[in-house]
């Protein structure tokens, strides 16, 4: 494991801080792993999600989509 320095402003130390002393995490270095474990799954997401909007839709969502849209509109 390598070690990395952050300098932060006073008021996010102590919101770390907080986070730590209120038991949510076990130190300020847990806390950090944890936000960059969540960004990088958010960036995992956002990929996926703009690869499936450029991907062609098939035919099968197509049908799928209108048969949900029939039934709300029955509703």
């Amino acid at each position: 494991m390598t070690t990395m320095n952050v300098s932060l402003p006073d008021e996010l130390k102590s919101f770390v801080d907080t986070q730590v002393t209120r038991g949510d995490y076990g130190s300020t270095s847990e806390y950090i792993r944890d936000l960059i474990r969540r960004a990088q799954e958010r960036d995992r997401l956002r990929s996926a999600l703009l690869e499936g909007a450029a991907s062609p839709v098939a035919a099968e969502a197509d049908e799928y989509i209108g048969a949900l849209r029939e039934r709300l509109q029955s509703s």
